[in-house]
């Protein structure tokens, strides 16, 4: 490449030496201003093990880009810890991180006029966040994962975040003792990744493998493996020749793309979250794609993957059966991916899977053969009905009967509704309604991952409904229905819901319906008010100000 962006912009006009003169305060040389210059967005902080071990993989970064003739620029970008913040008011940020993610990348690659971008992320609002930005920016762009985490062990059995949430449980219905609840808090989490289930974090990170932005066998490395920085390196390198071919984002992320990305998310059983995030990219890489179209995927793509939260095998255990190319191959051989879609690499999907093998290995039962699947279709199910007429996400797998209609337990917050289960007033065949917790409503959508934890570990798992407008963490499985749009505090149904009223969810019929007739809905609308807004200053009330509704994404730049 004879010259880069910045050094085509900062020749023209008068400002040329001003703006040569800061480079050259940063150790540029003359021969500098012909080379690409590399944005690397980098989210390493040690506010969470996520995080903690991502500045290797920024150095390696950096070190491949100079090493292809480029100039790195490194920036940084904010994480929150869902773990750390789940139930409490820290949590109303998680989503809303995503959110500035993307403002980060958009601003510095755009305000600097970068020539391509490398984005190191490692918690679950990275990724989306750093996809949108780049998106947004659509200079040549790369995801490189930070790396799960390796299980934390405890009398023989590999731990992982969510064990500790449903120790919560388990202690509180007395069928665990302190000690061996103190031990598994101690040792859930042993050092530096991401979340180790097929989390939000795997989840996402998956599906940008597959979406084509992220290296191949690089969304299920473990973060404190060597190989983790070397696929760093590589991805900056491959980065610089896509500056070079002129290959952006929104060459690789389309409509197709996102088929195979989603394709992916279900068949190997990842986070309602994906639903969410994956709504926003298409929203920022200006393709058409809603709620519906999910669906659509999910009744044709089977779940090869035994994956936690609902299954039995980690990230790491995933990675050593053959990690995303071997599903991705699968799933290709079944007609269940477009093979023609191009990937940061330069070649075709396709291409990139031509050497793995067709099928499985024979000495690992992670990854299931087409002929003999975890389940026929996937898991994501977008319920419709009276109580969410624009659609909510339920995860359907794993349960013996998705099918439950019982009397309404309604709570108007995430504390109330776990201090009841706490208290063992939740009960089998109660369906529980988490209300005004949607994108404008908490604000911010919190995740529920510990009033699930702890019905799961009170056993209560299968036999009691949650409904919110809400999120659910990755780690959640159970009778769990989330994203309930319209939201209460839109005046959505679920803000109508009355105590012992009557609701049925129904995955087989795709339906969530409250039993109440509409009579009754009309006159409880007519005495309903909308309630003020819990924040009138900052960036929680700038996020439910803009926010536009779970059923688009939760964007906050929809103005159509």
């Amino acid at each position: 490449m004879s010259i880069n962006r910045r050094s085509k912009n900062i020749t023209e006009g008068v400002a040329r030496a001003p703006n040569r003169s800061m480079y050259y305060a940063l150790g540029y040389e003359e021969g500098d201003f012909k080379k690409p210059m590399i944005g690397v967005a980098n989210a390493h902080s040690t506010i969470t093990p996520c995080n903690s071990g991502l500045q290797k993989l920024a150095d390696a970064a950096v070190a491949g880009i100079e090493a292809a003739g480029g100039n790195a620029q490194i920036f940084g970008t904010p994480t929150i810890s869902d773990g750390m913040a789940m139930g409490t008011e820290g949590m109303k940020y998680s989503l809303v991180s995503r959110e500035v993610i993307a403002d980060c990348i958009e601003t510095c690659v755009s305000g600097q006029w970068m020539d391509g971008v490398v984005a190191i992320g490692g918690c679950d609002k990275n990724m989306p966040g750093a996809m949108m930005g780049m998106l947004r920016a659509n200079v040549p762009g790369i995801f490189v994962y930070g790396g799960t985490i390796l299980p934390g062990r405890y009398k023989g059995q590999d731990l992982n975040i969510v064990s500790v949430f449903e120790a919560v449980g388990q202690f509180s219905a007395g069928n665990m003792n302190e000690e061996d609840f103190v031990q598994i808090e101690r040792h859930a989490i042993p050092g530096s990744g991401s979340c180790g289930g097929m989390y939000t974090a795997n989840t996402m990170s998956s599906a940008f493998e597959a979406l084509g932005m992220s290296l191949p066998y690089s969304s299920t490395m473990a973060n404190p493996h060597e190989e983790t920085a070397a696929s760093a390196a590589v991805a900056a390198r491959t980065l610089v020749e896509a500056v070079k071919a002129d290959l952006k984002p929104r060459d690789i992320v389309t409509r197709r793309s996102i088929e195979n990305a989603i394709a992916v998310v279900m068949a190997t059983g990842g986070s309602t979250n994906a639903v969410l995030h994956f709504l926003a990219i298409a929203h920022a890489a200006g393709v058409e794609w809603s709620i519906d179209d999910f669906e659509r995927v999910r009744r044709k793509t089977p779940v090869l993957c035994d994956l936690k939260p609902s299954g039995r095998y980690l990230a790491v255990d995933l990675h050593r059966a053959g990690g995303i190319p071997q599903v991705m191959k699968l799933l290709l051989n079944a007609g269940l991916l477009n093979g023609d879609c191009i990937t940061i690499t330069g070649k075709t999907v396709a291409e990139n899977l031509a050497a793995v093998p067709d099928a499985p290995r024979a000495d690992q039962d992670v990854i299931r053969s087409l002929a003999d699947p975890m389940y026929e279709h996937g898991h994501l199910a977008i319920l419709k009905g009276n109580l969410s007429p624009e659609g909510c996400v339920a995860k359907i797998t794993g349960l013996k009967n998705p099918v439950i209609t019982g009397p309404a337990r309604v709570f108007d917050d995430e504390q109330s509704a776990l201090a009841a289960i706490m208290a063992k007033k939740i009960v089998a065949g109660d369906v529980m309604v988490l209300r005004y917790l949607g994108p404008k409503g908490a604000p911010g959508m919190p995740e529920m991952l510990a009033p699930t934890g702890a019905l799961i570990g009170q056993g209560l798992g299968e036999s009691v409904g949650l409904v919110t407008d809400g999120r659910f963490s990755g780690g959640t499985w159970g009778m769990v229905v989330g994203h309930v749009a319209p939201e209460a505090y839109a005046g959505g149904n679920i803000a109508l819901v009355q105590e012992g009223d009557s609701i049925t969810i129904d995955a087989h019929r795709l339906l969530l319906q409250l039993n109440v007739s509409d009579e009754v809905l009309v006159a409880r609308r007519a005495a309903w008010q909308a309630p003020k807004p819990r924040y009138t200053r900052g960036v929680l009330a700038k996020f439910a100000f803009n926010a536009s509704s779970a059923s688009l994404g939760a964007v906050l730049d929809r103005f159509d």
